[in-house]
Formats: C-alpha cells, sequence, structure tokens
C-alpha cells in the first residue's frame, strides 16, 4: 500500500509541474497577444485574428491548465500534509494571485474584443513579467522552504 502511496504522489507531482508549465506558457503569451492585437487597426482582419487567437489560447490552454494545476496542486497539499506549512501558505497566496491575474487577462482579452484598448503597449509588455516573478518566487518557496 505505502507503495502505491510513493507512486500516486510522483504521478501528480508530475502531472502539477507539466500543467503549471502548460499554464506559464499561456500566462507568457496571452499579454505578448494582446500588443500585437492593439497594434491592428481596429475592425481590421488582423484584429479578429488576433481576437480568435487570444480566445483559443484562453480556452484550450490556460483554463484547463489552471484548473488541473489547482487540482492537482491541492491533492499534493493534502497528501503530504502541506496545507499548514508556512511556506505553503506563501506559495497559495501567490498562486491565487497569479490566478487573479490569469482572471484579470482573461477580462482584458473580452475588453479588446469589444474595442477597448485601455493600455499601451509598454504597460502590457510590463505586465508579461507578472508570470515569471511570481514563478521564481513560488520555485523558492517550494525549494527553499525559507519559513
Amino acid at each position: 500500500m505505502l507503495t502505491v502511496l510513493s507512486m500516486t504522489y510522483y504521478w501528480l507531482k508530475a502531472g502539477h509541474i507539466i500543467f503549471v508549465i502548460f499554464w506559464m506558457a499561456g500566462l507568457f503569451m496571452l499579454p505578448r497577444y494582446f500588443v500585437y492585437h492593439q497594434e491592428a487597426p481596429e475592425g481590421s482582419p488582423e484584429n479578429a485574428v488576433w481576437t480568435e487567437r487570444e480566445g483559443k489560447l484562453l480556452k484550450i490552454i490556460l483554463w484547463p491548465s489552471m484548473t488541473i494545476v489547482w487540482v492537482l496542486g491541492l491533492l499534493l497539499a493534502v497528501t503530504t500534509g502541506a496545507l499548514t506549512q508556512p511556506w505553503f501558505l506563501a506559495k497559495l497566496l501567490l498562486v491565487a494571485a497569479l490566478s487573479g491575474y490569469h482572471v484579470w487577462l482573461a477580462g482584458y482579452h473580452k475588453s479588446l474584443a469589444r474595442g477597448e484598448r485601455r493600455l499601451t503597449g509598454k504597460k502590457l509588455r510590463l505586465l508579461n513579467e507578472v508570470p515569471g516573478i511570481a514563478a521564481a518566487l513560488i520555485v523558492v518557496l517550494v525549494v527553499i522552504r525559507p519559513f
């Protein structure tokens, strides 16, 4: 029985890491798509293509990946007893913030689809750094466990 549980842990961990990679890739791509989208003339065929690409990225990669990351991550936390550990709670806070960022990006996609261009390309390029900073902090929390 112990062998089955330990193998389950490794499969959960592998799946979690795989879907974190997919999710992060999408979080890096979407703001870059927004930059290109905003550079396309409103009402142009190119504008419509960017709207479609963003929608597909959200629907096919981002939403499913985020959901699976949360499910597998919480299963791992329960399996390992991490739910009460300070490093895990800090990680959980960062993942929740990253999820909020994801939701905000999805909302911005809808705004762009309606023709609302609230941010400059420069601001969108800066926003592209959010997932990288969050990922670096999360990796330090998981690997180093500073508290």
